[in-house]
């Protein structure tokens, strides 16, 4: 479990975490971005492993979700929290899930703004930019 001074890093189930999970969701997708509340909820939060990253005091700062097939998604850190390792180290947790799994690939929908940061972490441009919700993504893979 990564953990720093600042904030640490788990994996959950949604059935231990909606609550936190579903803050950082809200927070940054729904209220920052305006992604339409039901666009942003799913029938596979229930079968994702969630990382969730929490402040020293517990609180919810961050988040994402592996699907079954490999499938990185829905990382979220709240603003003030963002450029403080948080993302990287709940993408790391979630692509050493993978591994572990023996899956061999990740796979990612990244919002074109946020390509550099998954390049860093190994991650390749695949296809065509396409819209979703509104926003431009490019599907992005890497190899574990």
């Amino acid at each position: 479990m990564p953990r720093s001074a600042e904030f640490s890093v788990r994996l959950v189930d949604w059935s231990e975490a909606a609550e936190g999970l579903r803050f950082v969701r809200r927070m940054v997708f729904i209220d920052e971005q305006a992604i339409p509340e039901d666009m942003e909820w799913d029938e596979f939060d229930a079968v994702c492993r969630h990382a969730i990253a929490e402040d020293a005091s517990g609180a919810a700062i961050g988040c994402g979700r592996l699907l079954p097939d490999g499938h990185v998604g829905r990382l979220a850190v709240l603003a003030a929290w963002r450029g403080r390792g948080v993302g990287a180290a709940l993408l790391l947790q979630l692509l050493e899930l993978a591994r572990v799994r023996g899956l061999s690939r990740a796979i990612l929908n990244s919002q074109t703004h946020a390509m550099p940061f998954y390049a860093r972490h190994g991650f390749v441009a695949d296809g065509d930019e396409y819209l979703e919700a509104g926003i431009p993504h490019r599907t992005m893979t890497r190899g574990l």
